[in-house]
């Protein structure tokens, strides 16, 4: 049965709307004099100020009118009753997840079909890796952040810690690919244990601050260790990946994989072989985070974002759950990082920034906290819209800024919002409870 609450208030007044639209244009014009209204010339070999009051003016009414808009669509009572119905009974949690499996399994499919269709358009096919890159870290960070609850501003420095760690073994000891990525992640999650110790008792803002901070040292670590990582001149010729030995050389370097199926060499052979590997160890850190989901681990991890206090009353031990979520996203942030660096050939401390940790945290967010098929969107958004607007090179960070509000306004839990717990009272009560064992009571008090 459904519950339905309706508001009755009435609209807001006109000429209160008419303030408020009024003050949005003014604050627009005031804003915007040195972003639209004043633009730099070259006159003569000399730079001047040239203004631009129609394009302000045009900017302030549009301002006016959308806000007008915005306020009038809002107010309304009928606007206010809709949104204000209490859902009491939802879609069946079973009817849900199968919607999404069945989405995910789309884009799955999708995915596996790009390369054949677009395998001899270089950009599509590396714009698709980027983006594949960056959902492999928003789930890693998803299990810090969206499962487990804590907020991590340095996530980008388990990313670095992976592609140096490959760039190192690879050009000091001439390790392969395959046999230094379980090595990078291992170290990736030392180092998340690392950050996750002296954290144990930090939440909300303070911890954002810590794990800032543990970024910040990584990154400035590399800049100045230049006997190990170079410094800023970073560490070029990384090897890159090859299939059972055989590299994607020109002809004439042997063994090759041309070599090996018998066909011609092409330039895309490459492009399309990284994509299906960053495909694949995409598709199993998303199994691999499922299960965790439903493990105890993960139960621990959503009891713990929802209330520590009383999952540490329940016996939870909140050390050991924080230190593994922190260790296995960093892991997987390691992953991540080790295939970046096969993939340039080359890696610099610039790659590993503040702003790639605030990229990767707002895509989870902006997916959803929690959702793994929120990631995978909100990476195809903050990855493809930039792409998409470099025909409009000087609106481009404004089209994009843009975007962002639009959908925090009308989405403010993310596009794909999941808080509810993996395993619920009635899945539990579908699965056969196992006959009581007094040994493993004894043992478990």
């Amino acid at each position: 049965m459904t519950t339905t609450t309706t508001s009755r208030a009435a609209d807001t007044p006109l000429p209160q709307r008419l303030s408020d639209a009024g003050f949005a244009a003014l604050l627009t014009a005031l804003l915007g004099i040195p972003l639209v209204g004043l633009t730099t010339v070259d006159v003569g070999g000399r730079v001047a100020v040239q203004t631009r009051w129609d394009w302000l003016l045009g900017a302030a009414l549009m301002a006016f009118s959308g806000r007008l808009g915005v306020r009038w669509l809002f107010d309304r009572p009928a606007w206010r009753g809709r949104s204000a119905r209490v859902q009491v009974d939802q879609a069946p949690a079973a009817r849900r997840a199968g919607r999404m499996q069945l989405a995910g399994l789309g884009v799955t499919a999708l995915a596996l079909a790009l390369p054949l269709v677009f395998h001899d358009n270089r950009y599509v096919v590396d714009t698709a890796t980027t983006v594949l890159i960056y959902v492999m870290l928003g789930w890693g960070l998803n299990v810090v952040v969206g499962l487990a609850g804590l907020l991590d501003l340095g996530y980008v420095a388990f990313y670095a810690v992976g592609a140096y760690s490959y760039a190192l073994l690879a050009t000091q000891w001439g390790l392969s690919f395959w046999a230094c990525l379980p090595l990078a992640g291992l170290l990736a999650a030392s180092f998340g244990i690392l950050l996750g110790y002296p954290t144990l008792r930090l939440r909300g803002d303070y911890l954002a601050i810590v794990t800032l901070g543990f970024g910040e040292i990584i990154r400035l670590v590399l800049v100045n260790w230049t006997a190990l990582t170079h410094g800023p001149d970073g560490i070029g010729s990384i090897p890159r990946p090859t299939l059972f030995g055989h590299g994607f050389a020109p002809a004439g370097d042997l063994p090759t994989v041309a070599g090996l199926f018998g066909i011609d060499d092409a330039p895309w052979h490459r492009t399309v072989f990284l994509y299906l590997l960053i495909l694949g160890l995409a598709l199993l850190t998303n199994a691999f985070v499922l299960r965790l989901r439903k493990l105890p681990i993960g139960r621990a991890w959503e009891a713990m974002r929802e209330d520590e206090v009383a999952c540490r009353a329940l016996g939870i031990n909140a050390t050991r759950v924080k230190l593994a979520a922190f260790a296995l996203g960093a892991m997987l942030g390691g992953f991540a990082g080790v295939f970046f660096a096969a993939r340039q050939g080359f890696i610099s401390p610039e790659s590993f920034t503040f702003s790639e940790s605030a990229v990767i945290l707002a895509i989870v967010v902006l997916g959803g906290s929690g959702s793994q098929f929120g990631v995978v969107l909100a990476a195809g958004i903050l990855v493809l819209l930039p792409e998409l607007g470099r025909h409009f090179s000087e609106y481009r960070m404004l089209l994009f800024g843009a975007a962002m509000v639009a959908i925090m306004v009308w989405r403010p839990g993310g596009l794909l919002s999941q808080r509810r717990p993996t395993l619920t009272s009635a899945s539990a009560a579908e699965t056969p409870t196992p006959a009581p064992n007094s040994a493993a009571i004894r043992s478990a008090a």
